[in-house]
């Protein structure tokens, strides 16, 4: 029977921690510039121009979401699978193209760092851990609401989707023999949601981004051995504290 360990509890934390961080340095910033009774207005025709470039760097956490097959319950020897939640990088470029007052149409080409892992927990205290360590080539497609500027802050939301191509893969990570290894896909499609705030300065527009990736495929590779037997489906989940430079 599938068990919950105390520890797995403080994975749930970190994008609430998160949440809260990206929210303190709003309040901080937006308390700091209505301190005095005269705002100068940064980049006042910023959004004249129809296309803006930038570049980012990003913190994702991510996991795998696991769905168990009905072999779980029956005749695998493990009695808990879990994916505990690890921290990535992520660097990559933005292409902003605006498409009126409050949308623009958005894009972050970028080179993503991922380790997953999938627990095994066995009677009598042995676990296996299986890692997937990779690289990943994402693209997404994004369409950004934005609010009104007041002075030099404004708040946005954004929506979309990610394709996702891994790039290290190995022709064969079992070296032609059946291998006893969890094997993954190496393509993936998201849905991905996300807020930020937009802070203008003298000679550059700084937005953090609170975003949320949710996996549509099953990345798991078909394979009868004992690390796939008990698993039906997994799809990645990730949050990203994003900070964005245009």
């Amino acid at each position: 029977m599938h068990t919950t360990h105390l520890r797995n509890l403080l994975h749930l934390c970190r994008p609430k921690i998160a949440a809260i961080l990206f929210l303190c340095l709003f309040f901080s910033i937006r308390a700091h510039s209505q301190g005095s009774g005269y705002i100068r207005k940064h980049m006042e025709f910023y959004d004249d121009k129809p296309i803006h470039y930038g570049f980012l760097f990003a913190m994702p956490v991510t996991r795998f979401s696991i769905r168990h097959s009905d072999t779980f319950l029956e005749s695998d020897s493990a009695f808990a699978i879990q994916s505990p939640s690890q921290a990535s990088f992520r660097m990559g470029f933005t292409v902003n193209a605006f498409l009126n007052d409050h949308f623009d149409l958005r894009t972050t080409p970028s080179v993503s760092l991922y380790e997953r892992q999938v627990k095994y927990s066995y009677p009598g205290g042995t676990e296996r851990t299986e890692r997937r360590e990779s690289t990943w080539i994402e693209i997404p497609l994004l369409l950004k609401y934005k609010s009104v500027r007041r002075a030099n802050t404004r708040m946005y939301l954004i929506a979309g989707i990610t394709l996702g191509v891994e790039t290290n893969v190995k022709r064969s990570r079992s070296g032609g023999s059946i291998s006893n290894r969890l094997e993954t896909k190496t393509s993936d499609f998201t849905v991905d949601y996300g807020v930020g705030f937009e802070q203008f300065f003298q000679f550059f527009k700084f937005a953090p981004e609170l975003r949320f990736s949710h996996g549509l495929g099953n990345m798991i590779q078909p394979a009868n051995n004992s690390v796939s037997v008990g698993i039906n489906r997994l799809t990645t989940h990730t949050v990203t504290l994003c900070l964005n430079f245009e």
